[in-house]
């Protein structure tokens, strides 16, 4: 188990071993995710954006962009 100490600027540095098992180097970001137990994960934010395409699926018939403005319209007055 690897650990790191807490500077008083809130800094860490994270070990070697850590940063090569991640996959990470200078100028990676870091996303810290809190679980349902209170605790975080720290997961590399490595992957290119194009890599998210096929995560949603598309649309049964393509939506104009009247129906766009008529939902946004509807939900944002449901809310006030």
């Amino acid at each position: 188990m690897s650990t790191a100490t807490l500077s008083s600027k809130g800094q860490i540095t994270i070990p070697a071993a850590v940063r090569a098992a991640m996959g990470i180097d200078n100028g990676s970001r870091i996303e810290f995710v809190a679980t349902e137990n209170g605790q975080f994960l720290m997961i590399a934010a490595v992957s290119p954006a194009y890599k998210l395409k096929g995560m949603l699926r598309k649309p049964e018939a393509p939506v104009t962009i009247e129906q766009m403005n008529q939902m946004i319209a509807s939900r944002g007055a449901a809310t006030q």
